[in-house]
């Protein structure tokens, strides 16, 4: 799984490194997320939800976690809490 933080959203992608394709994406940008009321850090948690039940419904279970560079704090951890709650395992 890797995140990419700008200052108003955040994205998250599954990457089989293998092959360097995109398996699945969630964004903060997307309908079902952007229209919920919140705060960044929120929304966020909800990108890592999202993003773990398309994991899961392609049979993804396990992934490693790339944060890109940030500190793991904020809205990164926010992503990474958020898909541990949806099914992810780190």
């Amino acid at each position: 799984m890797s995140v990419f933080r700008s200052n108003k959203d955040i994205y998250a992608q599954l990457i089989d490194d293998t092959t360097g394709t995109t398996l699945a994406a969630a964004s903060s940008r997307q309908k079902d997320v952007a229209t919920q009321a919140g705060t960044k850090v929120e929304k966020s948690a909800l990108v890592g939800k999202v993003l773990a039940q398309k994991a899961l419904a392609l049979g993804i279970e396990k992934c490693v976690f790339d944060r890109g560079g940030y500190l793991y704090h904020g809205r990164v951890k926010s992503v990474a809490d958020g898909a541990r709650e949806g099914g992810l395992k780190f």
